[in-house]
């Protein structure tokens, strides 16, 4: 997809395709409360001072939450120099509700969204059941998001595989929202570079060159392993989870040993030829600035 205007400067699309050497990117989420807006702000300056090539915003599906991540996006978009994307989501929306909010994001100059299906209220395991209004998976929201505008539209990539699941199938869904409207994909966190190269391979063997630009999470503390499994139905590996256990009566040593891993998996990423690296900040900086000083973004 092109720039929005010739004014706008290059697209998230544009810079994946330029090769210009890896993109940086970090993602928020809204804040509940006044101590949270103070620590969302207090990340992104600072991480705002590595020139980052965007960043985004995380959506929940209701109605307060979704207001929290347009206030959210429009600040930093109106207050910062970063480059925004807004996310979007399935999850008990109609179609009318997500023209809205799509609509909303363009109110405040976004022209970026990343459009995901989202999970369940019931969380990941539950059962997927569309809204009677809304749609039925991320493909149909991104050909929805592309018929509202001249969007640069990312989605979501999984790299570890789910019990049960099939590997060639997530590929064959990647491809199908490429061609739906999709421009780059952004996968879900992971802790081992070989499955993001195999779902790479994948995709390629389908003939489609959708960039897609690794997840990474800066683990800091142990629950954070705990919540990652819940949610990602995907098994952790071992060595990650035993060198976070051997440290874990120890906040500050639990801390390094997440920086070393995830500098670790981010280095093997870059090396292998990755076009990026999306960080999962948590609305805390420290952790993703030493990691991104370790990389070698040559």
């Amino acid at each position: 997809m092109s720039s929005l205007a010739p004014d706008r400067g290059p697209t998230i699309a544009d810079r994946l395709h330029a090769g210009g050497g890896p993109l940086a990117s970090f993602e928020f989420f809204p804040p509940k409360s006044e101590a949270g807006q103070q620590q969302l702000w207090r990340a992104v300056r600072e991480l705002e001072s590595l020139q980052p090539d965007f960043c985004s915003v995380t959506y929940g599906a209701s109605g307060s939450t979704r207001e929290r991540t347009i206030d959210a996006t429009r600040h930093i978009a109106a207050n910062t120099t970063l480059e925004t994307m807004g996310h979007l989501t399935c999850v008990e929306q109609s179609v009318a509700q997500l023209r809205h909010v799509v609509g909303s994001y363009a109110d405040v100059g976004v022209r970026h969204i990343l459009a995901v299906r989202g999970d369940p209220p019931g969380g990941p395991s539950a059962p997927w059941e569309p809204h009677p209004e809304g749609l039925p998976n991320a493909t149909e929201l991104v050909r929805l998001v592309a018929s509202l505008g001249d969007f640069c539209i990312g989605v979501a990539a999984f790299p570890d595989i789910h019990p049960g699941g099939d590997p060639d199938l997530d590929a064959q869904l990647l491809v199908e929202k490429a061609e739906a409207g999709a421009s780059f994909a952004i996968t879900q966190l992971f802790f081992t570079p070989e499955r993001y190269f195999e779902l790479v391979d994948r995709v390629r063997a389908h003939g489609c060159d959708l960039p897609i630009i690794p997840g990474i999470m800066p683990v800091t503390n142990v629950r954070q392993i705990e919540v990652f499994a819940e949610l990602s139905g995907a098994e952790l590996p071992e060595p990650v989870v035993s060198r976070i256990h051997a440290v874990a009566d120890d906040p500050e040593a639990v801390r390094a040993v997440g920086v070393e891993i995830g500098t670790e998996v981010s280095q093997a990423l870059l090396d292998g030829g990755a076009p990026g690296l999306h960080f999962f900040t948590q609305n805390r900086s420290r952790a993703t600035r030493e990691i991104h000083a370790r990389l070698d973004w040559s």
